[in-house]
C-alpha cells in the first residue's frame, strides 16, 4: 500500500508507468515502492510538482529549514542545492519535453557559470526529445556500455564497485542515508552524489558544519570535475556538452569555496 505522498506523485505524473518513465527507471521498481525513496525525492518533485514536504514529510519539515548545529540555510546554500539538483536530474535520465521547456527558461548573469546556464537554455529550446534521449543512451547506456561511465570507482581505479564505493557507503551510512533495494545504480553514480550534495546543501540531514566539505572532498572532488570535462568533449554529446560545462565550472567553484572555508 502506497503512502499519501507517493499516491499524489503517481496521480500528478499520470500513473505508475508514466512516473517510472519520467524518472528513468522500470515500472516494477516504482510499483514496489511503499513511499518515495530519499534519493528520488528531488527528481519526483521536479517531475510532478508535488512538494518534497508532501512526498516525504518524515525527511522534510514543511516551511521550516532544519537548523542543526546552529546552521541556518542561507541563499547561497539554497542556490547550491538547486545547482546540484539540476545536475542530478540531468545525469539520472534524459529530459522529457516538460523538463526541456523548464530548462529553456533558465537565465544567467555575466559570469562564466551564468553564461553556461544561458547556453544550456538555448540548447534545451532547440533540441528534440527523441534526439536528447538518443544522446543520453549513447553517452551513458549504450549497447554493452555507453561512451562514459559516470561512477567514482571507475574514474579513481579503472574498475567498477571498488574501494571508493565501499568508503562512500560507509560515509552514507553515517549520514543515515540507506540504499533502496530496488535501486540498481551503485551509490557512486554522479547523479546520486549530486543528489546527496543537494540534500546536504539544503540542510536536510543532521550534519556538523564541516560535513559538506568533507563529503565533497572525499567523494566528488577527486574525479567529478574530470567526468564533466570528459562529458564536454564526448563524441556523442551535443545537448549534454552544455551540461558538462556547467558541471565542470560548478565543481571548480565548489572546490575553491571549500578550500577557502578550510
Amino acid at each position: 500500500m502506497h503512502d499519501p505522498g507517493l499516491d499524489e506523485a503517481i496521480r500528478a505524473a499520470g500513473g505508475v508507468g508514466a512516473l517510472a518513465r519520467k524518472i528513468g527507471i522500470s515500472q516494477p521498481s516504482v510499483s514496489n515502492w511503499a513511499r518515495v525513496p530519499a534519493e528520488r525525492v528531488l527528481s519526483v518533485e521536479a517531475i510532478t510538482g508535488v512538494s518534497r514536504t508532501v512526498l516525504r514529510p518524515d525527511l522534510y519539515a514543511a516551511e521550516e529549514p532544519i537548523q542543526q548545529f546552529d546552521r541556518a540555510i542561507d541563499e547561497v546554500d539554497a542556490a547550491r542545492a538547486q545547482e546540484y539538483g539540476l545536475l542530478a536530474i540531468l545525469l539520472a535520465r534524459a529530459p522529457d519535453a516538460a523538463l526541456l521547456k523548464k530548462l529553456a527558461t533558465l537565465r544567467g548573469d555575466a559570469t562564466v557559470l551564468g553564461l553556461a546556464h544561458v547556453a544550456l537554455a538555448e540548447a534545451a529550446a532547440a533540441v528534440q526529445v527523441a534526439d536528447v534521449e538518443r544522446e543520453f543512451f549513447d553517452l551513458f547506456i549504450g549497447i554493452g556500455r555507453g561512451e562514459l561511465l559516470p561512477y567514482g570507482s571507475y574514474y579513481l581505479t579503472g574498475f567498477l564497485n571498488e574501494r571508493p564505493l565501499a568508503r562512500l557507503r560507509a560515509d552514507l551510512s553515517r549520514l543515515g542515508i540507506e540504499r533502496v533495494a530496488s535501486h540498481t545504480e551503485p551509490e557512486d553514480h554522479a547523479a546520486i552524489l549530486c543528489d546527496v550534495m543537494a540534500e546536504l546543501a539544503a540542510g536536510r540531514f543532521a550534519q556538523a558544519p564541516q560535513t559538506q566539505r568533507e563529503f565533497f572532498e572525499r567523494h566528488l572532488a577527486p574525479w567529478l570535475g574530470r567526468f564533466f570535462a570528459d562529458l564536454e568533449q564526448a563524441r556523442a554529446a551535443d545537448f549534454y556538452r552544455r551540461v558538462g560545462s556547467i558541471g565542470r565550472l560548478f565543481v571548480a567553484v565548489e572546490s575553491e569555496a571549500f578550500a577557502l572555508a578550510a
